[in-house]
């Protein structure tokens, strides 16, 4: 146990984005001194803001979902959402869904307007068949939440503990999203509108594992909320909890490399570009994972491997200042292309643009009337499309055609010309964001959530060959999404805490105890624990089969 005589270990982050920041004020609080470097002059990654001329908004996220990863995050650094002055706005209806023959469904969490809605689709008994997909994504939502997102998976030995594998059936990690989906519902429409969500991780519903149909059940079980301000008060509070503690930010600070020993075994703290050393205890990277492989570390098969693997979607957004309120549109709306699986193909399996779009559309004035000046709304358009991995493009001429389709669809289906109405435009193209945020192949989700990039397959929280090295982000584990990367900032924490011998300020020892008497149980289990262990083995060769082909 560290001493209050000894002299405090020190710790880099590398990259202020949620996972980075919220990594610094919990090593903080444990009694490291931490310094977070940003290539940015802005905190916060992705999950940014942008204002121009009155006009305010979200970079990435703007939908808030599993929120007690939020609150826990802050409960574990001593204070709370609402002490840090942060309100949560529920957003009902969640968002709507509108199709390419003018009908359109409405997302809610109030179960009479929801049975309503399921009625008119599904007939009498859809209603029970919604209750069950719900009550299955409930348990989605549960096991990937205490087996999955709340773990480690250091080896293959975590992934086949008794206690993990016994729920691997119940996951349905062999089938996929839409397949699940389609088991309950029997309308097209509303298959759609239950599985389009995959495109939260960057991933396509005829792809996803089924287990991601727990986002369905934190949507209308839990809500969708938004943060008044905007998405960015989520990292902003953290920072200033950091800043409070003790962390100190260097924003404009981009890194050459992390500094290593001369037998390439220890991380021993950073070179920035201006070629000055910073040194460290230990570093953890928060920039992108295939790029911090790739080039602030040393160059090896393992990296090279890690570039090549499935890569998120990538997207074509629209910042769109107009002169007027839309009221049509909610704070949250979802265009879906008729040619569902074809516009899904294209992105994932080509790496191109649908021939028909399919866009989702953010109104933040709608919830938060400061985001706009008075009788004005921001809106912002994002527009899912291949990675860079394809072909090289035209991407300015792909814009023009973008923003057309977009001005089209919205005309045809609520009746109204954007194009008049538009005051001011940002655009961020896949360029853009490998630019601007160091994203391998402008892929805004990272590293792809398909069975064999997750769990024990996804990469480690900590370098497999160099010491005080550790990562957190996207494209580690557990995975990509905001509630998620907090998640994965309490893994690597209490990884770092754990190898160095300190104490974790946010578990009592009565909870630690518990944790380790649950863990060796997991261990244990006799001949039922070899059975589900083979038993497991057939699923994951299942898996194999199904995404080899």
């Amino acid at each position: 146990m560290q001493s209050k005589m000894e002299k405090k270990k020190t710790a880099i982050v590398i990259g202020a984005g949620i996972g980075g920041v919220t990594t610094a004020a919990r090593l903080q609080r444990a009694g490291f001194q931490v310094t977070v470097l940003e290539k940015n002059d802005f905190t916060g990654g992705r999950c940014s803001l942008m204002r121009r001329n009155g006009y305010r908004f979200d970079t990435g996220p703007s939908l808030l979902l599993l929120p007690d990863f939020y609150h826990e995050a802050f409960q574990d650094l001593g204070t709370s959402i609402e002490e840090e002055g942060i309100e949560l706005l529920r957003c009902d209806p969640n968002y709507t869904v509108y199709f390419d023959d003018g009908e359109h469904v409405v997302m809610t969490p109030d179960l009479a307007k929801m049975r309503g809605v399921i009625q008119k689709h599904e007939g009498p008994e859809g209603f029970n068949r919604y209750l069950q997909f719900i009550q299955e994504s409930g348990t989605h939502n549960a096991l990937s939440t205490r087996h999955v997102l709340k773990r480690n998976f250091e080896s293959w030995s975590d992934m086949l503990q008794l206690e993990f594998t016994s729920c691997v059936i119940k996951l349905h990690v062999i089938e996929s999203v839409y397949t699940r989906a389609s088991k309950y519902f029997k309308s097209e429409r509303l298959r759609r509108a239950f599985t389009f969500a995959t495109m939260y991780l960057g991933m396509s519903p005829f792809d996803a594992p089924g287990t991601y149909s727990l986002l369905q059940y934190t949507e209308l079980a839990e809500g969708v909320w938004y943060p008044r301000g905007g998405f960015h008060g989520i990292p902003n509070a953290i920072v200033s909890i950091g800043k409070r503690m003790g962390v100190e930010y260097r924003l404009s600070t981009p890194v050459k490399s992390v500094a290593l020993t001369p037998d390439q075994k220890r991380a021993t703290g950073v070179i920035l570009e201006d070629g000055s050393k910073l040194e460290a205890d230990i570093v953890v990277v928060n920039a992108d994972l295939v790029h911090s492989y790739n080039n602030l570390l040393p160059l090896t098969e393992e990296a090279k491997k890690l570039a090549n693997k499935p890569m998120s979607c990538s997207a074509i957004s629209f910042y769109w200042s107009l002169n007027t309120k839309v009221t049509k549109l909610d704070t949250h709306n979802v265009f879906l292309a008729n040619e569902y699986q074809e516009s899904f193909d294209a992105i994932f399996q080509r790496q191109d643009l649908p021939n028909e779009i399919s866009f989702y559309a953010n109104v933040p004035s709608r919830i938060d009337p400061a985001a706009a000046p008075e009788g004005c709304d921001a809106v912002v358009f994002l527009v899912p499309c291949g990675n860079l991995s394809g072909t090289e493009k035209n991407w300015p001429e792909i814009v023009q055609r973008v923003k057309a389709g977009v001005l089209k669809v919205v005309k045809a289906r609520i009746g109204v010309d954007l194009g008049d109405k538009i005051v001011d435009e940002i655009v961020s193209t896949p360029h853009d964001w490998q630019q601007k945020f160091n994203l391998h192949q402008g892929a805004i989700l990272g590293l792809a959530h398909d069975f064999f990039n997750v769990l024990c397959f996804r990469p480690k929280t900590k370098h497999p060959t160099i010491e005080a090295c550790y990562f957190v982000g996207a494209s580690t584990h557990p995975g990509t999404g905001v509630p998620v990367c907090l998640a994965g900032s309490k893994i690597t924490s209490e990884q770092i805490l754990r190898n160095y011998d300190m104490k974790t300020p946010w578990v009592t020892n009565e909870q630690w105890h518990m944790n380790l008497r649950a863990k060796e149980a997991a261990m244990t289990g006799g001949w039922s624990s070899y059975f589900v262990w083979l038993l497991a083995m057939f699923f994951f060769y299942a898996a194999w089969v199904k995404y080899a082909a």
